[in-house]
């Protein structure tokens, strides 16, 4: 599991330019692992470990009472977990939505030239609490990524 490059073929790469994060991060996958993006998806969020459930209620908590969506209120219509699903390709899925305070997009991309399963964030704050929330889980945003990559490694 690496950070690396933001992937120029995703479909989140017009975020890029001007958002407030933009991460990427990403694993090889053996051989037996599933090569459809929607089944990688997700087992990538997947049976999330304690302390995820616990800092996601008192993210839920603290942040309805400052207007912010709460993560089962993200939307209608499908998801993967508790994200909404915004569009999807054979290569990749993105996941989505868009609050007063930030919007954000998360890509799961499958790129198959190298056999690698890429998780992208981009976030656009639209005012101080936004930003305010960004520099808050920052720290645990990269943690609950980067576990979740090596707990999907580990599956196969």
């Amino acid at each position: 599991m690496s950070r690396i490059a933001l992937p120029a073929e995703s479909r989140l790469s017009d975020w890029y330019a001007g958002a407030s994060l933009a991460d990427s991060f990403a694993v090889t996958l053996p051989p037996e692992a599933p090569a459809d993006v929607d089944a990688l998806a997700t087992l990538l969020f997947a049976d999330p470990p304690v302390w995820f459930k616990i800092l996601l209620a008192i993210r839920n908590r603290v942040m309805t009472l400052f207007g912010v969506k709460a993560s089962h209120a993200l939307g209608a219509g499908e998801h993967i977990a508790f994200f909404p699903v915004l569009s999807r390709s054979a290569d990749e899925i993105v996941l989505g939505a868009d609050d007063r305070h930030l919007n954000f997009r998360a890509s799961v991309l499958l790129r198959r030239t190298d056999n690698r399963l890429i998780a992208t964030t981009v976030v656009r704050c639209h005012n101080l609490l936004g930003r305010l929330y960004l520099a808050a889980i920052l720290p645990f945003h990269i943690l609950v990524v980067t576990d979740a990559l090596r707990r999907l490694r580990r599956r196969f």
